[in-house]
């Protein structure tokens, strides 16, 4: 009976154990994602500058892990262009970051006039990591939600329109990864669905938006600045040109009435009638002293355009060179040989 008994005890155990492993198993496969990013995470040595963008986009726990598990790069022209030689560079806009091969690669912009630009698109590529761990049905539904926020949206904001029009080529599904990267760091309010969503990545998703509004910003205050000045131009040389073709009949006018009154005088016509004479000459002298003021304030406003137009000159080529600073493909050209 003893070893009917010990027998029994044994299969039970056994049964257990199975049980056990088999719920383990179910365990890991269930969250093997997680497992994964969990591993490559710890065994991931990021760089300092690497550890300057997470604390400054202040990523959750979540966030963190899928960042650091995306093995994180940064750098140059040559590297960059390396690292991401297989993205479609025929869009416009500039190629800052991508995510290939289940890593993030960001190029490095150090001007200070555009800080903000790495920690925004490293936040933008953590968002296409985060997309990439989705399951087919996660990917659809959220699609959907992105999708019909989008249409609301661009509904009002042409200009978010136009952002996301160098996507219009893309698949329904690639077109909401691109938007569930761009909603979650360049727009500050979104339905609380949108909200809750990216809460799973980032602890304050406002300071993404904050660090994007700060360099979009360089680019929004050069292109409004431009576009006063072009309109004052316009008008300016509107009116000089009015104000000129007024000035050159007046002027035609008056050497007409002056070669008419030398003409007169040669004939001795004012002999005897002083009065007439002077009379005459003071008008002459009086047109002549207005059509200089005219002249004059004409040069001043031509001085005043030329003025302007440098203004807009310069503007242009701040806003080239901050565009050559994000191009990563841009290649500066070669400072000239000096001739011993």
């Amino acid at each position: 009976m003893a070893g009917t008994v010990g027998k029994r005890v044994a299969q039970g155990v056994a049964v257990a154990l199975v049980v056990a492993v088999a719920a383990g198993g179910l365990i890991a496969y269930t969250y093997r994602g997680e497992i994964r990013d969990h591993f490559l995470a710890s065994s991931f040595e990021p760089t300092q500058r690497v550890n300057q963008i997470r604390d400054e986009i202040e990523l959750s726990a979540t966030g963190d892990r899928v960042f650091l598990a995306s093995q994180p790069t940064i750098g140059g022209r040559d590297e960059f262009n390396r690292w991401c030689a297989g993205v479609d560079h025929t869009e416009e806009g500039h190629v800052l970051g991508c995510f290939a091969e289940r890593r993030i690669r960001l190029f490095e912009v150090t001007d200070q006039r555009l800080t903000g630009v790495v920690e925004t698109t490293a936040a933008h590529e953590l968002l296409h990591a985060a997309w990439s761990r989705m399951s087919q049905e996660e990917r659809a539904e959220l699609a959907d939600t992105l999708v019909a926020e989008y249409d609301a949206r661009a509904a009002t904001d042409a200009e978010f329109s136009q952002r996301m029009s160098v996507y219009e080529s893309l698949s329904r599904s690639a077109f909401a990864n691109e938007l569930h990267s761009v909603f979650g760091t360049e727009v500050r309010d979104l339905s609380p669905e949108l909200e809750q969503h990216y809460a799973k990545w980032f602890e304050d998703r406002s300071v993404i938006v904050d660090w994007y509004d700060g360099y979009h910003g360089v680019f929004v205050e050069l292109k409004a600045e431009a576009e006063r000045l072009s309109a004052e131009l316009e008008e300016l040389r509107s009116d000089i040109e009015d104000r000129s073709a007024t000035y050159d009949v007046a002027v035609q006018q008056f050497n007409a009435d002056a070669a008419e009154f030398r003409e007169r005088n040669e004939r001795y016509e004012f002999s005897g009638n002083k009065q007439l004479f002077d009379t005459l000459r003071g008008e002459l002298l009086a047109r002549q002293e207005g059509l200089d003021a005219v002249r004059q304030e004409i040069q001043a406003e031509t001085d005043r355009f030329n003025a302007l137009r440098e203004e807009l000159v310069k503007l242009n080529d701040v806003s080239v060179e901050l565009n050559d600073v994000l191009d990563s493909t841009f290649t500066p050209p070669s400072s000239p040989v000096e001739q011993a």
